[in-house]
């Protein structure tokens, strides 16, 4: 038996929705969804991260995605139980970029289970008006969504996303139920000196979307001995204006100064700080590089580091590999930190 055709189809007008909203807001025209636009300005006004550019591109990735098309060829993959009774399943969800919680309230409901979601403080705008447009479309799904503010309760299994120190309260206190419990991740790039100026450029989208916030954002990249840093920069020079977010550029002036002042050995090219550095987490504006001078020693450390890496932006073909430019544009089938949430949902 397949996933509820009444609920997909609810989605995917939601895609449509989407799509037109964000091409009609990309070209200017009149036809705008005046209410969908307030709620953009809204989460905007809410979160000084949440540009309006970021959470464009964030509703537009969902708008390609959620097609019949795509969705019948993802969930073809599994085996839907006929006659299980619904499980109400907790969602806690991070604020970090916009609607990052999307992915977990789509399986959930897909699976034929319900949402018990717990909103961050930072993204608690855009995903209840689409909750409405989606009951809206389908009006039994009034019955299988809830948002809570408190504390969650009553609930048969839940998923988590935090911080690695939220990560350790989330398994106290949820240890007991079926679990899915995200951590800190990063992503990273692997140079080999060999690259077009065009994927350089795309890295750029890699590093600086969203404000490198992301677990897909690379935060570090490994280059080789005597890497040329200048076709790096130069290639992300396209990015400069991201200097003129207040917030970020804050970040950049405190990480410089913090540098500086310390006596660390940088490389700075007025919107980005470079910084040799073995950790894979960088500060807001500031990207870690580490060398290598053996390629196979390389694959071997970032097998061992698997766990704290979501993905690996190369030309080459490595584990968790992504190219140039697609790190902020995942399927429906890349699961967080490589567990099948749809798996993990259809076995409660």
């Amino acid at each position: 038996m397949a996933s509820d055709t009444n609920t997909i189809a609810a989605f995917v007008k939601l895609g449509k929705y989407l799509t037109d909203f964000c091409d009609n807001c990309y070209s200017k025209t009149d036809e705008v969804d005046s209410e969908l636009k307030k709620i953009v300005a809204q989460a905007r006004h809410h979160n000084g991260w949440f540009t309006e550019d970021n959470i464009l591109f964030a509703l537009k990735q969902w708008g390609y995605l959620l097609t019949e098309e795509n969705l019948k060829a993802w969930l073809s993959n599994y085996t839907f139980k006929k006659y299980s009774e619904p499980k109400t399943v907790g969602i806690v969800m991070a604020g970090n970029i916009p609607l990052v919680g999307f992915h977990d309230f789509l399986c959930v409901l897909l699976s034929g289970n319900k949402v018990l979601a717990k909103l961050s403080s930072n993204d608690k705008i855009l995903l209840p008006y689409l909750s409405k447009y989606l009951i809206q479309q389908e009006a039994s799904l009034a019955d299988k969504i809830e948002f809570v503010d408190g504390k969650l309760e009553n609930f048969d299994a839940v998923i988590a996303t935090g911080s690695n120190n939220t990560g350790r309260y989330f398994e106290y206190y949820f240890g007991n139920k079926p679990n899915i419990i995200r951590k800190n991740r990063n992503s990273v790039a692997v140079l080999t000196g060999t690259e077009t100026e065009n994927e350089l450029r795309a890295l750029g989208e890699d590093i600086f979307r969203y404000y490198g916030l992301g677990c897909r954002n690379v935060s570090k990249v490994y280059v080789p001995k005597d890497y040329d840093f200048d076709t790096l920069f130069k290639a992300l020079y396209d990015y400069k204006d991201i200097i003129h977010q207040h917030k970020y550029a804050n970040n950049y002036d405190y990480n410089k100064a913090v540098y500086l002042m310390s006596q660390f050995k940088i490389m700075d090219n007025g919107f980005m700080v470079l910084k040799e550095d073995e950790a894979l987490t960088s500060p807001i504006s500031v990207l870690y590089y580490s060398h290598y001078d053996d390629e196979s020693r390389l694959r071997k450390e970032l097998e061992e580091l698997g766990e704290h890496i979501q993905c690996v932006v190369s030309s080459e073909s490595l584990a968790n590999g992504v190219n140039f430019g697609d790190t902020q544009k995942p399927s429906l089938n890349d699961y967080a930190d490589g567990i099948d949430t749809m798996e993990f949902l259809l076995q409660l």
